[in-house]
């Protein structure tokens, strides 16, 4: 512990969904002398327990990242490990390698430091307990203490003030819920829980990407190359693909290839009844983010060095970058060499995608077998859906409450011929965006494909 900064008397938290099993990020808030804010973000120091080169080590960076399927974890590390000692439980000793970022008035980082250290988290928060804190009045966050209450409130105020800057600067605001799929003991779907992106999620968010910023920015600029996580701005091609969508929908865009006119967009539509079309609709012009060893930059939050350290239980690039980091703090060679950065970034963004695939499809596969039983059990439930895009055979619709798309076929939208117009993107009187009600027709999962029948209602 001698080598260690010594924070177990410092107030620092967790905060994590109810159903967390392991935590491997802790906040901390304090004051200079100054008067700026000092942020504090603890983060498990798992390489004081994974060697390079050691048989965990081997089998973690061929995993890559933890896999979170619906009824199961496939982690990346032992359990022993990502549960137990690299996991930030209240009330005991843990080691951590912290990044202190103090902020002026105006949310400007002035200074940034790092330091291998020890904590003791006192506390274990949840999204909802801290929510309550945030928009609740004295009696509701009485039962924190005072001290809790206020270091939640003001890092929920820097928090906020970093998020409108980085919106100012061109970050895109492409809020996506937490959908949970609810099982019974069986294994089966009973539903899915929608868990709002509130202030509770915001401030965890930007402590973490704040964190991952100061590191990244550290490494880089003194000439070490590290796995970058590197998001590139879409294809012009894919942006006029995106606005003919959106001029479908009546939606006029401006100037997407401008960030600060494609974030004030995303702004505009927050209201708007097509909101959850129109966000699956940006996502699929947008690239995906990779890892990288040669380029740096972020599009969507809009930052110009941007590296993951804040999960190395669960992703290999952040302990990577914590090994980096405390080599370069040494006095050390934290350098890679860049074919070796090069195989790894391939290596952990395939793994990453092969991660979410897997993820997507665990979730899918359960909607596909509820979807599956009301046809078995001629229990049919009726669903409010949008057509997201029409065909000469067909409308393709989204289910909002199951998050799941399919086809109306032109066989059951109307009677006689349909005539597809490719340039309003209609079929017949059917255009992107409308509404209508439907029942499952037919689901096959191996394919992946659903068709809708449209409720037809008595006159």
């Amino acid at each position: 512990m001698k080598e260690r900064l010594d924070l177990r008397k410092k107030f620092i938290f967790t905060c994590d969904p109810v159903s967390a099993r392991d935590y491997d990020d802790a906040l901390s808030l304090e004051t200079d002398r100054k008067g700026n804010r000092v942020l504090g973000v603890h983060i498990a120091d798992v390489s004081h327990f994974v060697q390079p080169g050691s048989a965990v080590d081997r089998e973690a960076y061929k995993r890559g990242t933890s896999v979170y399927l619906c009824d199961r974890v496939i982690p990346m590390l032992p359990e022993k490990l990502c549960n137990g000692e690299c996991s930030l439980l209240p009330g005991v000793d843990r080691l951590t390698f912290s990044v202190f970022m103090t902020f002026d008035r105006e949310g400007e980082m002035v200074k940034r430091e790092f330091a291998k250290s020890v904590i003791h988290s006192q506390a274990r928060f949840t999204y909802e307990q801290v929510m309550k804190v945030i928009a609740g009045g004295e009696d509701r966050a009485h039962r924190l203490g005072r001290r809790e209450t206020k270091t939640i409130r003001a890092l929920s105020e820097l928090a906020q003030q970093l998020r409108a800057k980085r919106f100012a600067s061109g970050a895109l605001d492409l809020e996506v819920p937490d959908v949970q799929v609810e099982l019974d003991n069986a294994g089966n779907m009973t539903g899915l829980k929608v868990t709002p992106y509130d202030e509770s999620h915001q401030m965890i968010e930007e402590c973490m990407v704040a964190a991952n910023e100061a590191v990244a920015k550290e490494l880089w600029t003194h000439g070490i190359k590290i796995l970058a996580r590197l998001h590139d701005s879409p294809d012009p091609e894919k942006l006029e693909m995106l606005r003919a969508e959106l001029r479908g929908l009546g939606v006029k865009p401006g100037n997407l290839e401008n960030p600060k006119v494609f974030a004030q967009f995303l702004q505009s539509i927050k209201k708007h009844p097509l909101y959850s079309t129109i966000s699956v609709m940006v996502l699929r012009s947008m690239k995906k983010a990779v890892y990288d060893g040669e380029r740096m930059g972020h599009f969507g939050l809009a930052k110009r060095y941007y590296a993951h350290f804040t999960s190395p239980i669960r992703r290999y690039p952040d302990l990577t970058l914590h090994r980096q980091l405390a080599a370069y703090l040494e006095g050390k060679n934290a350098r890679i060499p860049a074919p070796t950065l090069k195989r790894w970034a391939k290596h952990l963004s395939e793994k990453e995608q092969e991660a979410a695939e897997a993820e997507r499809e665990s979730v899918d596969d359960k909607k596909y077998e509820l979807l599956e039983r009301e046809i078995v059990s001629r229990c049919l439930v009726e669903y409010e859906a949008v057509v997201e895009k029409c065909m000469p055979f067909g409308c393709f619709v989204q289910i909002p409450e199951l998050a799941v798309s399919g086809l109306v076929h032109v066989r059951n939208l109307g009677r006689g011929y349909l005539r597809f117009n490719r340039h309003d993107q209609t079929l017949g009187r059917w255009k992107i965006g409308d509404k209508l009600k439907v029942t499952v027709g037919s689901v096959n999962r191996f394919e992946r494909k659903i068709d809708f029948i449209p409720v037809k209602r008595r006159k």
